[in-house]
């Protein structure tokens, strides 16, 4: 780890950290104040994913969508309108759409293969954007003259890494530059975010084997063929089985790669100087 104690921690010029857990718990949040509060450089994974590496995949969704409308289509193909993406750190509702459902399409589903192959598009893409972070590092110092850095990572991190591999490539780049943070949230908070993904479902990347999985083991329990599938009944379905899939990988990376910290102490974090206080607190109790 960059810190090795709190010490070293407290007294680095530059502080930088890669957040990462559980979709929900305040890494955006945090991130933000941290932005917003501080001289702190603010790099969103996702962000980074749904602009440069699938900003042109989002984009000709759109389009596809909008030549089949005849308006539309006249105007697409004359170029006299534009169409794009309006991805912001707190929306990234485009980069959701563009993953989809797998299930009827009448229900707004997505082909399986087709599904698949949006989810193999993220991983490498969600790869590509944290292999980017010492770059972003190095400009955030440079372009901007800010030292202290926090990367946002997605919540599905977990699962394009492996966290017991002391080579794992991904892992090796991150923590030679940032130290790692687990923002681990209670049994209650699993409860609380099971309840507000019920409420609207949204798409999220998935570990191929165990969506595979997930998927055969759905169709088989209802007995349903793909077609029949609502997409919706399907992600509530695997939520909660992905939320208990990633966390022990996540408890990986914090045992092997960085440290701990609760959901509430984040929560309570109004300031950056309240932030380098639970970082301090974290390391100390490594």
């Amino acid at each position: 780890m960059i810190y090795e104690t709190a010490g070293d921690w407290r007294q680095a010029q530059d502080k930088r950290v890669l957040l990462f857990g559980m979709s929900g718990l305040g890494k955006t949040h945090v991130s933000s104040m941290l932005r917003e509060e501080g001289q702190w450089f603010h790099y969103s994974i996702d962000y980074r994913i749904g602009t440069r590496y699938m900003g042109e995949h989002i984009a000709d969704n759109f389009k596809r969508e909008a030549m089949k409308v005849p308006l539309l289509r006249e105007l697409l193909l004359s170029d006299s309108v534009y169409i794009a993406s309006n991805i912001t750190f707190d929306n990234l509702a485009p980069l959701s759409t563009y993953l989809g459902k797998p299930g009827a399409s009448e229900k707004g589903g997505l082909p399986f293969d087709e599904y698949m192959r949006r989810q193999e598009q993220h991983r490498v893409a969600e790869i590509s954007a944290l292999m980017d972070t010492p770059q972003f590092v190095a400009r955030a110092r440079t372009l901007y003259g800010i030292g202290n850095f926090v990367c946002d990572s997605g919540g599905s991190i977990c699962e394009v890494v492996e966290p017991d591999n002391p080579d794992d490539p991904v892992l090796k780049t991150l923590s030679e530059n940032l130290l790692l943070v687990w923002i681990e949230g209670s049994d209650a908070h699993t409860e609380e975010l099971i309840r507000r993904f019920d409420r609207a479902p949204k798409p999220m990347y998935y570990q191929p084997a165990f969506l595979h999985s997930a998927w055969q083991e759905y169709l088989f329990e209802n007995k349903l063929q793909e077609n029949d599938v609502d997409p919706d009944a399907f992600v509530r379905w695997a939520y909660a089985r992905a939320l208990a899939h990633r966390q022990p990988r996540y408890a990986a990376m914090a045992r092997n790669w960085g440290v701990r910290i609760c959901a509430e102490d984040v929560a309570r974090v109004r300031h950056p100087d309240d932030f380098v206080d639970v970082i301090a607190a974290a390391l100390e109790a490594r």
